[in-house]
C-alpha cells in the first residue's frame, strides 16, 4: 500500500518534468512532420517575458487553487467519501471501468495467478516497444516525389 500511495505521489511530478521537457525540446528543435518541410519557422525562442508571462499565469492559477482550497476544502468533494466504509462491500459508486477489460480478461483467461500477473504485465510492457517498431529510412515525403 506504501508503494502505491509512494507511486500516485511522485506521478503528477514525473508527468510535469516530462511536459516540460516535451515542450523545451519542441522550442529547441521543432518538431517532425510527415512532409519532411523544415519547422525553423514554428520555433519560439525562450525569453525572459515568455518566461514570466508563464510564471504569472502560473501563479495565479495556484494562488486561487490555494484560496479555493484553504476557505472551502470541502466545496469539491464528492459526498460518497463520507460514507462509512465496509471493508466487506465494494461501495455503489466504485465501478470497474472499460478501459480496465482488458486487464481483467487476461487475468481471467490464465488460471495461474502468477502467470495471470505476468501475462498484464507483458502486455502493458509491449507498447514499450512501439517507438523502435519504425525501422523507415526516410523520416517524411519530401524524399518520395
Amino acid at each position: 500500500l506504501t508503494r502505491f500511495f509512494t507511486l500516485h505521489f511522485l506521478m503528477p511530478f514525473i508527468v510535469l518534468v516530462m511536459s516540460s521537457l516535451h515542450i523545451f525540446f519542441l522550442h529547441k528543435k521543432g518538431s517532425n512532420n510527415p512532409l519532411g518541410i523544415s519547422s525553423n519557422i514554428d520555433k519560439v525562442p525562450f525569453h525572459p517575458y515568455f518566461s514570466i508571462k508563464d510564471l504569472m499565469g502560473f501563479t495565479i492559477a495556484m494562488m486561487m487553487f490555494l484560496i479555493l482550497n484553504l476557505m472551502e476544502p470541502y466545496i469539491l468533494g464528492d459526498p460518497d467519501n463520507f460514507i462509512p466504509a465496509n471493508p466487506l462491500v465494494t461501495p455503489a459508486h466504485i465501478k470497474p471501468e472499460w478501459y480496465f477489460l482488458f486487464a481483467y480478461a487476461i487475468l481471467r483467461s490464465i488460471p495461474n495467478k502468477l502467470g495471470g500477473v505476468i501475462a498484464l504485465i507483458m502486455s502493458i510492457l509491449i507498447l514499450l516497444t512501439l517507438p523502435f517498431s519504425n525501422m523507415s529510412k526516410f523520416k517524411g515525403m519530401k524524399f518520395y516525389p
